[in-house]
């Protein structure tokens, strides 16, 4: 179950696409949220789990929630800034 405080105001949908270009459209997808919004990124690249795991802690955001489904990875992604 989805909490409210953790509905996405916009969700990426950037299976298929590998590294860099999963970190990119999730920096534009961040800057394109108000503060407290929720930012939700799919992406099936192995390095993206890293990648954006680490985007989200030296941006100063918050990751909300993380779930690995059969090799599809789930962001929330909460701006902070």
């Amino acid at each position: 179950m989805i909490m409210a405080d953790q509905l996405p105001a916009k969700s990426l949908d950037i299976v298929g696409l590998y590294c860099p270009v999963p970190l990119f459209r999730t920096r534009e997808g961040i800057d394109s949220i108000k503060i407290g919004e929720v930012l939700e990124v799919l992406a099936d690249d192995p390095a993206a789990e890293e990648d954006i795991t680490r985007f989200v802690k030296l941006t100063g955001h918050e990751l909300v929630k993380f779930e690995n489904n059969e090799g599809i990875l789930r962001f929330l992604i909460r701006k902070k800034k």
